[in-house]
């Protein structure tokens, strides 16, 4: 019944039937699978994509921060790198968040993720009981 969450989030479908598009713009999730009729509004992703993408990024572009101001070049071809380096992390970045947010969406979706409540039974959220204030 359902697709694998990361193949599906990666090309940006559906995480239940793989084939309905999960986004209506850049970032922006559609309200629901034009496929299946699955509900895009229950789950948030959050700051999730935003992390893992920029922590990735920041691994794979900050040699280059450290290595490029060692380079001895003419001003405006070491202008020139700066600019290159700058737009491709940019848009390695822009590319791979939809992605991010596609997989973490059909994660949630996949594996019935809420919001934790501290109501229920048992003594979730509750203080031991040696515990001063």
């Amino acid at each position: 019944m359902f697709e694998h969450p990361i193949k599906s989030g990666v090309f940006e479908r559906c995480g239940r039937c793989g084939k309905g598009r999960l986004f209506r713009g850049y970032l922006k999730f559609r309200d629901e699978c034009d496929v299946c009729g699955l509900d895009y509004r229950g789950a948030d992703t959050a700051d999730g994509p935003a992390f893992f993408v920029g922590s990735l990024t920041m691994i794979l572009f900050a040699p280059f921060y450290f290595i490029l101001p060692l380079v001895q070049l003419p001003l405006l071809q070491l202008l020139g790198l700066w600019v290159l380096l700058i737009g491709s992390m940019v848009g390695f970045a822009g590319v791979l968040l939809p992605k991010c947010k596609g997989v973490l969406f059909n994660l949630q979706v996949r594996h019935k993720a809420e919001e934790a409540n501290f109501e229920s039974t048992g003594q979730h959220g509750q203080p031991p009981r040696n515990w001063k204030h």
